[in-house]
């Protein structure tokens, strides 16, 4: 490597993360117990500092660094910027929590800050091996949260069973680069996707290849067949890292699945297109009827969730800059409101409770008006209910899908939508028409209480005016293809 002429001003925000989480490490180590917050506050002047980095590295057109292995570009420059906001929300929900269940611990922020650091090199990598390597970084990471209260057994339960599952799909996905790698002799994005284009590349190997990369991929979205950890470790992991998992690391596996399918592997689109269409349907049916039985709000959120990355699919599929770009803008979407429900859940757990059950949100409007209002702005967001950014989300892949020619995909989406619509709106009349069980204050922090508010009124925002994010979108998205 060429030290002289290597540019790293497209991977100055990884550094200076990477950096700030070894200073965290060393200020963990030298504070007492009782000043953790401290590690709070440098947490999120981290988060600030890397915003900051990244919009005086900002680039409008794709640049190449570290020989073609890392890319800063439009797209992974916006999603970025999500990246730290989201993960400063999830900082703010989870203070009181972490608190009370004596995990205010330097460990808690500084595995957050290294998931995210994966995020950001899996979203900025052009390379086979560099999206390896940020997935990885960002499991490791999933699972040490997971397990962080060592005590619960359900939490350690959780974490062993992503652990194994996460391994055999980082096998599976392993295993496919490694059959595109001898189908085109190389692991670099760019060139891939040249080779097939040019029909130089073993399409035997390509094919088989393309059935692993795919099911690693449905692994990390959430995706039905490879869905069977999401209600477990949902339920199981403490509902702070719940947060977390259901929330940034969405924007990282869109991304993912963009560099992979829709920029490596964009000529084999009649191959994955099939087997991606499987998986939607699969996902919106079963995540949209399961969660109909559900009764712990956890696992009836993991089965949206399920349904939420069908429907992102729908979007995707069409495999041109319209899909891809309305797929992003459901994404975006998609962490806000799940962001928002989980926020909403967060603020209802207190010492010696768990906010669990949806019985547990029974007469919440009695209780607190505010934040019964909050979560059903949420509610009716994910169920698609206008004028609410979950609505137009809804319809911008659906519309895509169908311009694409996928009508009956659009028609069985807008069917599993209104299927969909029954749990959510199960939740609203818990809130609003059920008797209060429990009439405790509900005692939340003024940062919390803004943050929170903000971040639900924002659903309701982008619905009403989501001319801005989409075209931002869909410039990313469109900026992002051309260096391929």
């Amino acid at each position: 490597m060429n030290w002289a002429t290597l540019n790293l001003t497209p991977a100055l925000p990884e550094l200076f993360l990477l950096a700030a989480v070894l200073v965290l490490l060393v200020v963990d180590m030298l504070i007492k117990d009782e000043r953790r917050c401290v590690m709070y506050g440098l947490s999120l002047l981290t988060l600030a500092g890397c915003a900051a980095v990244q919009y005086w590295a900002w680039t409008p057109v794709p640049v190449e660094t570290f020989h073609k292995m890392f890319v800063a570009d439009p797209l992974s420059g916006i999603i970025k910027f999500f990246l730290y906001g989201v993960t400063a929300a999830v900082l703010v929900y989870t203070r009181q929590y972490i608190a009370d269940r004596q995990m205010f611990k330097g460990e808690y922020f500084t595995l957050t800050l290294f998931a995210l650091f994966g995020m950001n090199v899996m979203v900025s990598a052009s390379h086979f091996m560099t999206l390896y390597i940020g997935l990885e970084l960002l499991s490791l990471a999933l699972y040490a949260l997971i397990a962080l209260r060592r005590d619960s057994v359900p939490a350690t339960e959780a974490a062993m069973k992503y652990f194994v599952l996460g391994a055999l799909a980082s096998g599976l996905l392993l295993y496919g680069m490694s059959m595109v790698y001898g189908a085109t002799g190389s692991l670099e994005i760019s060139t891939i996707a040249r080779v097939i284009a040019s029909g130089n590349g073993n399409t035997v190997l390509l094919v088989f290849g393309l059935v692993f990369l795919v099911a690693g991929l449905c692994f990390k979205l959430g995706a039905v067949p490879f869905h069977m950890w999401v209600p477990d470790v949902y339920q199981g992991a403490p509902t702070a890292v719940t947060l977390l998992i259901g929330s940034a690391p969405k924007l990282a596996a869109f991304v993912f699945l963009v560099r992979i399918l829709g920029q490596g592997m964009e000529a084999l689109l009649s191959q994955w297109q099939g087997m991606l269409m499987i998986v939607a349907v699969l996902s919106m049916a079963l995540g949209n009827i399961t969660a109909i039985a559900q009764t712990n709000i956890k696992r009836m959120l993991a089965y949206s969730t399920i349904s939420h990355m069908g429907f992102l699919l729908v979007g995707f599929l069409t495999g041109n800059a319209d899909g891809f770009s309305s797929a992003m803008y459901y994404a975006i979407v998609y962490v806000l409101m799940s962001m928002a429900a989980f926020g909403v859940i967060l603020a209802l757990s207190r010492a010696g409770f768990e906010c669990e059950k949806i019985a547990d949100l029974k007469g919440l409007n009695q209780r607190n008006s505010w934040y019964a209002l909050l979560m059903l702005l949420t509610m009716f967001s994910m169920a698609g209910i206008p004028p609410l950014a979950g609505f137009y989300a809804k319809f911008a892949v659906i519309r895509a899908a169908a311009n694409a020619g996928l009508v009956p995909l659009a028609v069985f989406a807008v069917l599993m939508s209104l299927i969909g619509a029954f749990y959510y709106l199960r939740v609203v009349k818990a809130m609003y028409f059920d008797a209060a069980e429990d009439d405790s204050a509900i005692e939340v922090r003024a940062d919390m209480r803004v943050v929170l508010s903000l971040n639900a009124l924002a659903l309701l925002g982008l619905g009403v005016l989501p001319q801005q994010l989409v075209a931002l979108c869909m410039s990313a998205v469109k900026q992002s293809l051309t260096m391929f």
